[in-house]
């Protein structure tokens, strides 16, 4: 797992960070953890797989649409690309 150093952390931030993280019951590490997981994936971000699946049932698609597609696929293996 990679480690990140941070510089130049104000000596405010770092007790403000402390507090907040005592408020929480955490150490300073686990609570910039939380923060930094916070920043980078929000709970509101798009899930592409509940996206799909809204579509398909707005669509009104059901399992045996999805069946019926599966049989009409094209096996047939794809031809390396040839690069001469």
């Amino acid at each position: 797992m990679p480690a990140v150093t941070i510089r130049n952390l104000s000596d405010e931030a770092h007790r403000a960070l402390k507090v907040r993280a005592a408020h929480h019951g955490r150490s300073a590490e686990a609570e910039m953890r939380d923060i930094l997981e916070a920043a980078v994936r929000p709970a509101d971000r798009l899930r592409i797989g509940s996206a799909l699946s809204a579509v398909s049932r707005k669509a009104g698609l059901t399992n045996a649409d999805f069946e019926a597609l599966e049989q009409a696929r094209d096996r047939t293996p794809a031809k390396p690309m040839s690069f001469e």
